[in-house]
């Protein structure tokens, strides 16, 4: 029996070290000098209390002296001061419009029906969603669209370079782009015509306006708490071709601020990397964190390469991803611990019926 668990252990790493390899070696970038596109862009920004985040995207947007840039802002029935801070941006640059809500219609979602409402607002050939946390730097805007046009794609999605200042954040933030990076080569989002080879983050969502009107997508899952997956899955579906990237400098994002609100935050959609099955999850972290076990014991000899394997691991999807490779690697048993209690928690949410997101329930 040890023996083989120890060959499934040995197996799982050396389809994660394959993984991480071909995301190495095939790693997308989207091209400084590409050539920038005529058409209007609109750059959609839903928001709700974001009060200490809208003014620094706002500020970068304001940077891109670009006229073929709309930048619209929802207002969720914010509390603080983001519409105010959106009014002044306005009043000194007329590419900059406040869109306020004034409910949720029943069965949406906050931010679904935020996207929603921004794109029937739009008038550009492409839409750019983004959150309020998200920062831009250059004409990283311009190039993305020029990537979208180059390989044809209805959507591109990219994850942005995390930043990281407290400890809370290094053992927590990484583990999304680990477990990403080693079960799914991001090439084949593009190249793959199979939808189980999705991904996206709804941080950064560009979209080719024409087949975003004719499919939909936010209020296709306008109930969806993760609706960038599903809305990947759905346009390889409908034989849309997407793309999605990772470790684009010019994009970026701190996500969180401490080890508490990652957990909360990531717990909301966790399972959608395992494609919503628990039961595979917690299998992936059984073997991430104790494969070693039966290798030590049954194959004492293989033990060494095993370890030098996973060091492997981390270092090549830290370098891909933008992180630093030392904390990826010292850190990772605890952010091994981290991952099993968001699952946990992911389970209890589930359970309950009950998550708090920006002051709402997204179950009720």
């Amino acid at each position: 029996m040890m023996l083989y668990l120890a060959y499934i252990s040995i197996g799982f790493v050396v389809f994660q070290l394959t993984n991480t390899v071909l995301n190495f070696i095939f790693s997308q970038t989207i091209k400084k000098d590409a050539i920038p596109p005529n058409e209007l862009i609109s750059v959609l920004i839903p928001a709700r209390n974001e009060e200490h985040n809208i003014r620094n995207i706002l500020a970068d947007l304001q940077k891109m002296k670009n006229d073929k840039l709309e930048i619209i802002v929802f207002d969720d029935q914010s509390t603080d001061n983001t519409a105010q801070i959106v009014k002044q941006f306005a009043n000194s640059d007329n590419r900059v419009k406040l869109v306020q809500s004034e409910k949720i219609p029943q069965g949406w979602l906050g931010k679904n029906n935020g996207c929603y409402q921004l794109a029937q607002q739009a008038k550009g050939s492409y839409f750019l969603f983004v959150d309020a946390d998200v920062r831009l730097q250059g004409n990283i805007i311009e190039n993305a669209v020029s990537y979208l046009k180059k390989y044809k794609l209805g959507l591109l999605s990219v994850f942005p370079t995390q930043i990281q200042k407290t400890l809370g954040e290094k053992v927590t933030v990484p583990i999304m782009n680990y477990i990403l990076l080693t079960l799914l080569p991001l090439i084949f989002v593009r190249i793959s015509p199979f939808s189980s080879h999705s991904a996206a983050n709804g941080q950064f969502m560009l979209f080719n306006a024409h087949t975003y009107k004719k499919l939909q997508p936010h209020k296709t899952y306008k109930s969806s708490a993760v609706e960038d997956i599903a809305i990947s899955k759905y346009f390889k579906q409908q034989k849309v071709k997407i793309a999605c990237l990772i470790g684009e400098k010019r994009i970026q994002c701190r996500m969180y601020k401490s080890y508490n609100e990652a957990r909360n935050g990531f717990a909301k959609n966790v399972f959608m990397f395992f494609g919503n099955h628990p039961t595979l999850a917690f299998l992936f972290w059984t073997f991430a964190t104790l494969g070693f076990v039966p290798v030590l014991i049954a194959l004492p000899n293989i033990i060494l390469p095993y370890i030098i394997a996973i060091v492997i691991i981390q270092q090549l999807y830290s370098y891909t991803s933008k992180q630093n490779i030392l904390y990826s690697i010292i850190l990772f048993p605890v952010q091994l611990i981290f991952l099993f209690q968001v699952m946990l928690k992911s389970i209890f949410v589930k359970r309950s019926k009950n998550y708090i997101w920006k002051g709402r329930n997204i179950y009720s």
